[in-house]
């Protein structure tokens, strides 16, 4: 890991880092966040395809991204250990901006799949963003540091599915994607002007052994468990995303603004989601972290379910804003369970595993999503999710008895 003494960081400019990288993550959060309401019409527009061929290759155009980054990003990991976390700022910002340009291009739906998978090469901007602040910022001010970063990226996460939904009605949605190119280009200007980064590359002794990872903890079928859960609770969430604006049209009956209310409701999880979390790891802390996965797991199958049943565009909005609420119990409530549960020495090991199964969870939930809508239709989508999520509920409950007892 990237590091220089205290005294060098606070002489150093990590103030400055951290107030443009705010703001460079905070316009990343809203490029990589406002292509989704639209994607899946994107898709229709590039080929005469019937309602299930639609479905589908949405799915595959969602899984392409997420398959590739799952992919690559420990070897961009590694490399950043070696050449610096400013050079992937570059990298990420850059590269994703020319993914977005020729997703512009596409001419059919297949080149759309191409460049997707493209753009999960180039991923990692506001990862690498975190690590460097992290890398920089004085020991006594990382927790805040760090928490202030998270607050970029997540605002423009929020606003982005509604800036690219009046974006696609403003200009349509092929000039969207040169308009997202041109934001991530922007980051990638301030990042090399601005951001200043003091790097001293890792060092690794040669020959040494390497212990089993799961031999480090004291319960390791929990950790499995728990891993499991990460990637079945984002499988869950990704399996709508193909299908959330076609859903949409069809309960807007093909009329209106709806790329528009796509993005209002593709963004009514996270709003909840923040007003959330805080509040259940304050509990998590005060009565239990196992308890509230718990309950988190109960919520989520009550609200995902009924999803599948919703006659108007309000009751499905108020339960996508019930959704944020339970992965504001869930998400969080798992990191602070593997936290916990294991040892300081494997603390980066495990929540980069945890990484992997969130990418493998958007990357099968994706298709998932599309192929049951293609064969089915929309509202299996709904419910497969409660009751994948029931079937973890099910496996935590009987397979780690602790958790229900105080986390």
């Amino acid at each position: 890991m990237t590091s220089v003494d205290d005294a060098q960081r606070e002489q150093g400019p990590w103030k400055r880092n951290l107030y443009i990288l705010w703001g460079c993550t905070f316009v990343a959060g809203i490029a990589f966040s406002e292509i989704m309401p639209f994607m899946s019409l994107y898709v229709g527009q590039l080929g005469n395809f019937n309602k299930q061929e639609v479905s589908f290759y949405s799915g595959l155009v969602y899984a392409a991204t997420f398959l590739v980054t799952a992919i690559v990003s420990p070897i961009w990991g590694a490399l950043a250990d070696r050449k610096g976390r400013k050079v992937m700022l570059l990298r990420a910002s850059a590269g994703t901006a020319l993914s977005m340009f020729l997703m512009g291009l596409a001419t059919n739906v297949w080149m759309l799949i191409g460049f997707r998978a493209l753009q999960g090469l180039f991923a990692g901007f506001i990862s690498n963003a975190q690590a460097l602040v992290a890398s920089q910022t004085p020991r006594r001010y990382s927790g805040r540091a760090l928490g202030t970063l998270v607050t970029g990226s997540t605002s423009g996460m929020l606003m982005g599915p509604i800036i690219g939904g009046l974006l696609a009605q403003v200009f349509s949605i092929r000039n969207t994607f040169f308009i997202t190119a041109a934001l991530l280009m922007l980051t990638c200007v301030l990042s090399a002007v601005l951001v200043q980064e003091y790097f001293e590359p890792v060092v690794r002794p040669k020959g040494e052994k390497r212990q089993s990872l799961l031999k480090q903890f004291d319960n390791p079928k929990l950790i499995i468990v728990l891993l499991c859960s990460t990637l079945i609770v984002q499988l869950g969430n990704a399996s709508i995303s193909p299908i959330i604006s076609l859903y949409v049209r069809e309960l807007m009956h093909y009329r209106g603004p709806i790329t528009v209310v796509a993005g209002v409701i593709a963004a009514l999880p996270g709003i909840s989601n923040i007003l959330m979390a805080p509040r259940l790891g304050r509990y998590g802390d005060t009565h239990g972290s196992g308890k509230v996965l718990i309950g988190g797991y109960l919520f989520a199958v009550l609200v995902y379910f009924p999803q599948g049943f919703v006659g108007s565009i309000v009751a499905l909005g108020v339960l996508r804003f019930m959704v944020g609420v339970s992965d504001g119990a869930l998400f969080p409530t798992i990191q602070t369970l593997l936290t916990k549960n294991s040892p300081v020495s494997a603390t980066s090991a495990i929540f980069s595993w945890n990484q992997s199964f969130q990418a493998l969870g958007n990357m099968f939930g994706a298709f998932l999503g599309g192929a049951l809508a293609g064969a089915f239709d929309y509202n299996v989508v709904f419910i497969s999710t409660a009751c994948m999520l029931l079937l973890n509920f099910i496996i935590l409950w009987f397979v780690e008895p602790s958790l229900r007892r105080n986390g």
